[in-house]
């Protein structure tokens, strides 16, 4: 008797089934095929018309990073974690004429580094991963970058995010880096429902090919900074978000809350504070009622103390009367 096909996952995240070339995706299920490959139909020509329209807006873009060598390219990206490309660029002009190479930085003290990298952002981290990185390019590579994904990751300082930059950039091989900014373009524009910038990097790979990896990924950055940032933006005048963004006009998938007016968000300090005073009165108002019914309770049982007594008192001298009578 031939065995019963198990049911589906349900944890599958990703809202793509096939990649571009039409190939299935492991997490595609047979029993929503028919829905999901339509979805991923159209969701492929909105890429690819996105795509186009970044390439309209930002023909060749450049790597935002200064550098002229690998391993300024390398380094620069290991600084560039919680912090702006602009900065970065404030303090590697002043590192590499100290350090142009993995031999002069391994040579420098880790001081020497913080102090000069100290305006960005964990800086005492990066300078020991600096350090670090490259005292081990000289171990193991001598004192080059090596250019694959293993050897990249098992570096100080290096996540796959910072590998797919120098694979891409660097080497020329197909990498979709994803930041935090390309992954809430990609939610904003319906493109992925992954929870995680690793599942957004699937899915963007899965619905461009590889050879636009490279560009839309720095196209997205440079379109995030000029028209679509994350607080303040107004999506009916963004020239992608107009038509893209989940619950515009034009598109079919997702909800309108991306788009959702201003008056949405949460209440300021003034009005929650305000809140709070009004809240406040109302308690007080509402104890102010129960100490007034209380004492009108405890005057209506004091009352019937009273009635009560003179009862008392009166039928105590019927029965005196009575007694004397007979």
């Amino acid at each position: 008797m031939e065995a019963a096909t198990p049911p589906p996952s349900k944890k599958t995240k990703s809202i793509i089934t096939t990649s571009a070339n039409g190939t299935p995706l492991k997490n595609s299920t047979p029993k929503k095929a028919a829905t999901a490959v339509a979805v991923t139909t159209e969701l492929q020509q909105k890429a690819q018309r996105i795509a186009q329209q970044l390439g309209e807006l930002h023909p060749s873009p450049p790597i935002p990073l200064d550098h002229s060598s690998t391993f300024q390219l390398l380094v620069a990206v290991i600084l560039s974690a919680q912090t702006t490309d602009k900065k970065v660029n404030e303090v590697t002009p002043h590192l590499f004429k100290r350090a142009p190479d993995a031999a002069a930085m391994a040579c420098m003290e880790v001081a020497d580094i913080q102090a000069i990298i100290q305006p960005i952002g964990l800086a005492p981290t990066k300078a020991k991963n600096l350090s670090n990185m490259s005292k081990l390019l000289l171990e193991r590579h001598g004192g080059e970058v090596p250019g694959s994904f293993a050897e990249l990751e098992a570096l100080h300082g290096v996540g796959h995010k910072t590998a797919s930059v120098v694979m891409s950039q660097a080497f020329g091989h197909p990498a979709f880096p994803v930041d935090t900014h390309i992954h809430r373009l990609a939610a904003r524009w319906g493109l992925s429902s992954g929870k995680s910038v690793e599942q957004t990097e699937a899915d963007l790979k899965a619905l461009l090919p590889p050879s636009a990896w490279r560009d839309v990924h720095l196209q997205i950055i440079y379109f995030g900074r000029e028209h679509c940032p994350a607080k303040q933006h107004d999506p009916k005048r963004c020239p992608i978000c107009s038509w893209a963004a989940t619950g515009a006009a034009g598109s079919s998938t997702g909800s309108t809350d991306d788009i959702a007016p201003a008056a949405s968000k949460k209440p300021t300090a003034v009005k929650k504070r305000k809140a709070t005073a009004a809240v406040a009165a109302a308690t007080a108002d509402v104890a102010g009622q129960a100490a007034a019914v209380a004492v009108v309770v405890t005057a209506a049982g004091e009352g019937s103390s009273g009635v009560a007594a003179a009862g008392v008192g009166q039928s105590s001298r019927r029965r005196s009367t009575r007694a004397r009578k007979q």
